[in-house]
C-alpha cells in the first residue's frame, strides 16, 4: 500500500507514527484485551488514557493551572453558539473581527445572542489581509472579544495576537493550535475542531479560563451548552468521544517526541517558506494573500491559466498528491501543510508544480 500525501484542510492527515501505533493497539489496548472503541469512558483504563492526554497538553501549551481543557463534541461550530450563551453573563454586546469565512459563521450565530459589533472587516479585500494591531478600537464594555487566528478557506493569518485589556479574548484555533508556542494567559477561551492539527473529525477541545465557566446562566440553557456542565464532569457528562480522545493522545505523545511546540514551529515554517518562495519565484502561479498575512497552514494558489487546473488536480492525483482542490467559494488550489504533512510532501509538490509549469508554460 502506497499512503499519498493528503493536502486536505479538514479532516487532514495524521501522523503516520500515530496511525501506526493505533494500527497496533487497535485490537487490545495495553493487555486490556478491547480496542479503545469498546471501553467503558468511565473505566480506568480509559481515564488513565484521558488523563495522559490532558497532561500531556497542558505541558505542550504549558497551560496555567486556573484554566480547564475540555474535550467536547459538536466541531468548533458549536461553539460559535457556546461563548455567547456562555460569555455574555449581565452584557449585551460583543465584539467581532470579520477576517473570512469562518469569523462570518462565528458572527451569524453571535448575533442570535447578543448586538455583535464587528470592528475590523476585511471582506473590501476579498479577506486577503487582516487588519493590523493599531487599527483594532475594542469596546471595554463588551463581553468578550472573538476573532479567527487563521482562516483556512482564504489562508490568512494574524501575525499577531490582539490586546484586548480586560476584555476576555476567544479564539477559534482549529487550525493553528499546535502549530507554534502560543502564550495561553493572553486568552479567556481558545477552542478549536480536532480535524486539522489534533486528530480525527467528532473531537472539539475547549481551553478556557476558570473565572469565565458561569454557573448563574438561564434556566432555558440546556446542560450541554454550559461550560460549567463539562468542567464540572471531567467532560464526561455523556459520553465523549473516546476513540478521538485516545488519537489526540498519541499526537500529544508524538508532538513531544519531537521536541515540542518550538520543534513543530521550526517545521512547519520551512515548509511555509519553501511553498510560498516556489509561488513567489514562478510566473505561472499567483497567492492572492498580502504576504505579512499569509499562513503557514493553508496556502491557496491560483494557475496564471486557469483552463489548466483539471489537468493540474488530475496530474496531481497521478503523483500521488491529493485534495489540492480550493474550496468552491475561491477557486483554484489550495495545499494545507499542518503539522502531520512531512517536508518530504511538501517537497514533493513543489516539485511537481515546478515540473507541471515547465510542461504547460
Amino acid at each position: 500500500m502506497t499512503r499519498v500525501y493528503n493536502f486536505s484542510a479538514g479532516p487532514a492527515m495524521l501522523p503516520t507514527e500515530v496511525l501506526q501505533r493505533a494500527q497496533a493497539e487497535i485490537l487490545d489496548w495495553n493487555g486490556s484485551g478491547m480496542s479503545v472503541m469498546e471501553m467503558s469512558h468511565r473505566g480506568k483504563e480509559f481515564m488513565s488514557i484521558a488523563e495522559k492526554a490532558e497532561s500531556d497538553l497542558r505541558k505542550l501549551m504549558a497551560i496555567p493551572d486556573n484554566y480547564r481543557v475540555l474535550f467536547l463534541q459538536g466541531g468548533a461550530s458549536s461553539q460559535f453558539a457556546m461563548v455567547p450563551i456562555n460569555l455574555l453573563r449581565d452584557k449585551s454586546t460583543a465584539d467581532y473581527l470579520l477576517t473570512g469565512q469562518w469569523s462570518k459563521k462565528a458572527i451569524a450565530e453571535g448575533k442570535r445572542y447578543c448586538d455583535v459589533n464587528i470592528i475590523a472587516d476585511t471582506s473590501d479585500t476579498n479577506f486577503t489581509t487582516v487588519p493590523s494591531a493599531e487599527s483594532l478600537d475594542f469596546n471595554g464594555d463588551a463581553a468578550y472579544v472573538h476573532y479567527t487566528p487563521n482562516e483556512t478557506i482564504v489562508g490568512v493569518e494574524y501575525p499577531y495576537i490582539p490586546d484586548t485589556g480586560a476584555v476576555p479574548l476567544v479564539a477559534d484555533m482549529s487550525s493553528t493550535i499546535l502549530s507554534r508556542p502560543i502564550d495561553v494567559e493572553k486568552f479567556g477561551v481558545i477552542y478549536a475542531g480536532a480535524q486539522k492539527n489534533i486528530g480525527p473529525a467528532g473531537l472539539t477541545l475547549v481551553i478556557i479560563r476558570d473565572d469565565l465557566i458561569s454557573q448563574d446562566l438561564p434556566e432555558s440553557v440546556p446542560s450541554m451548552f454550559r461550560y460549567a456542565t463539562h468542567a464540572e464532569n471531567g467532560s464526561m457528562y455523556n459520553t465523549p468521544p473516546t476513540f478521538g480522545w485516545y488519537l489526540a493522545g498519541l499526537v500529544f505523545e508524538w508532538l513531544k517526541e519531537l521536541g515540542g511546540l518550538e520543534a513543530m514551529a521550526e517545521i512547519n515554517q520551512r515548509k511555509a517558506k519553501l511553498l510560498y518562495d516556489t509561488i513567489d519565484n514562478s510566473v505561472f502561479y499567483e497567492n492572492p494573500v498580502e504576504p505579512r498575512n499569509r499562513s503557514w497552514m493553508n496556502v491557496p494558489f491560483t494557475l496564471i491559466k486557469p483552463e489548466l487546473d483539471a489537468a493540474f488536480l488530475a496530474e496531481a492525483t497521478q503523483a500521488g498528491l491529493t485534495t489540492v482542490k480550493g474550496h468552491r467559494s475561491v477557486g483554484g488550489m489550495r495545499a494545507s501543510i499542518y503539522n502531520a504533512m512531512p517536508e518530504e510532501g511538501v517537497k514533493a509538490l513543489v516539485d511537481f508544480m515546478e515540473a507541471f509549469a515547465s510542461r504547460n508554460h
